[in-house]
Order: C-alpha cells, then structure tokens, then sequence
C-alpha cells in the first residue's frame, strides 16, 4: 500500500504538469484569498445587516431597497458619471496627441516616450495627491499663475462647481499607460496607405480622420472600456485632495462605499452599493461593446 503511494507521489512529482502547478499556487492561493472569497462574500453581506463587530442578521434586499431613497448615493453616483464623462474623452484624445508626436523617429523619442509615462506609475499614489492638492490651494501655484495675468485666484477645492476640475486634470495627467499603447498601435498602421493619400491629394486631417482613426479604432475601444473601468473606481483623489466636499460635490462613488463601509460601520449596504456598480459598469461596458460594431474596424479604410 505504501508502495503505491509513494509510486503514484513520484509520479505526480516527475510529471510535466506538477512545475506549472507548483508555480501557479501563489497565484491560486492569492486569488482565492484576496479576490473569488470577499466577491462571494460581499454578495451574502449586501443581503444582510452586517457592521464588522456583531455577528449579521439577514435582511433580504432591504440593503437594495434602502438605496433607492439615498439622496448621497444619487448624487455620487452623478458626480461619478460626470467625471466619467469629462475625464475619459479628454485622457484619451490628450494621450492619442501625445503619442502621435512621439511617434515621429528623432533621437530622443525614447527618452521623451519614458518622460511622458512616469506620471502613470506615480500620478495615483498619495505623495502626489497631496502635491496636487497644494498646487491648487488658495495660495498655490495655479493661483499664483492667474494672479500674473490679473485672473482673481480660484478657490478650487471650496466652489461646488470648479472642485471636480483638479481632479479631472489629475486623471489627464496620467495619460502615460494609454498613451503607450495608442503609440504601438500606430505603429501598426502601414506606411504606404499614408502615402496613398497624400498622392491622392488627402491632408493631414483627412489622413488621420479616414486612416488614423479607423486603424486605431480596436485600440481605442480597448483604451475606452479600461479607462472607463478605472474612472469608476476612482477613490485616491477624491478622499486626499477633497475628502468628497464641498458639499458631497467629488464624493465618489468608490469613497462613499468606502465612508459607509469604514467610516459608518454599515458593511452590509456598502456591500450592496458594490454590487449595483458592478452591474451598472457591466452594462456599460455592454453598451460600449455593441456600439463598437458601427466603428470598429479591423484594417484602415475598411
């Protein structure tokens, strides 16, 4: 019986298999630890009402129920939607101007394509945020910017309706990501179908509009549904810069998650508030895959 055993353990250990098993379990224990468990979690905790110390008690949808007549989970899921809409669109295009000029051969397109992306990697950490945030105080240097141009300063963090603009700008900032992969797709475009056009008398413009554009388009879907993703998972600006004020007029709806969760104990709702933002990026995401059949082309000029 030993004998078998041991025969049938070392040929699962010689087998070819065992290595990529072996070197997937720190991926396997970390996803079932970290990601499948607390999703699987969360969705029991949201039908219950669940504050971290006692034990939950089920409550059926009430959680659900109770969302409908919150006025705070309104309005962030508006503010959410506005930034969505503001911050998307200008990162996209501001990432597709950048890369366009980077790819042009000089000598030094390396160094600048490194220069531009270095806001990716540190524009969503707290040492930055913080920067940010000074630069648009009171007496910060945005201000001292207007003053010399006779601009009254801005109070940007204390006016309901400039307080989303800093924020906004942040996230342009962090082109960098988008920016490398719209510059390999343009790569990807051949040359000759450039200069097709200009024989045929196309400028510029006609070019990127009739060339460009359609050879990006699996690129640009690509970058739409990730930024869109991230824009709605936006947390770190909004709870260092502004802490969802003034007047819940940048309480994201990832902070206000969060502020129920952390701050008020209410796990169960925050727990059901996760769930209605999944659904409501799922069906985003769902329209903006549909809609992608009117313009997404596999080959320029098709």
């Amino acid at each position: 019986m030993k004998g078998n055993v041991k025969s049938a353990a070392r040929k699962f250990i010689y087998r070819e298999s065992t290595v990529g098993y072996v070197f997937a379990l720190p991926f396997i224990i970390g996803f079932l630890g970290f990601t499948l468990i607390p999703i699987v979690s969360s969705l029991y905790y949201s039908f219950t009402d669940y504050n971290l110390i006692q034990k939950e008690s089920w409550i059926g949808a009430n959680n659900y129920m109770r969302l409908l007549h919150d006025e705070r989970f309104w309005k962030s899921l508006k503010v959410t939607l506005r930034y969505v809409l503001l911050s998307v669109p200008s990162k996209l295009c501001f990432a597709l101007f950048v890369a366009m000029i980077l790819t042009r051969t000089t000598k030094l397109t390396g160094f600048y394509r490194s220069l531009f992306y270095v806001p990716s990697l540190i524009g969503g950490s707290i040492a930055v945020a913080l920067v940010w945030k000074e630069l648009f105080s009171r007496k910060g240097l945005i201000n001292q910017i207007l003053g010399i141009v006779d601009i009254k300063a801005v109070s940007w963090f204390g006016d309901q309706k400039m307080a989303l603009i800093p924020l906004i700008l942040m996230t342009v900032w962090q082109f960098g990501s988008s920016m490398i992969i719209f510059a390999a797709g343009l790569k990807q475009i051949p040359g000759t179908y450039y200069e097709a056009a200009k024989i045929d008398g196309a400028n510029r413009f006609r070019a990127f509009l009739h060339i460009t554009l359609p050879g990006l388009s699996p690129v640009i879907l690509y970058n739409l549904i990730m930024q869109t993703i991230s824009a709605f998972m936006s947390f770190t600006q909004a709870f260092v810069i502004t802490q969802g004020g003034p007047n819940d007029a940048t309480n994201f709806y990832a902070l206000y998650v969060y502020d129920n969760a952390f701050e008020y104990y209410d796990m169960g709702y925050a727990s059901a508030m996760s769930w209605v933002m999944l659904a409501i990026m799922s069906l985003i995401t769902l329209v903006i895959f549909k809609s992608s059949k009117h313009w997404v082309f596999s080959e320029a000029g098709n």
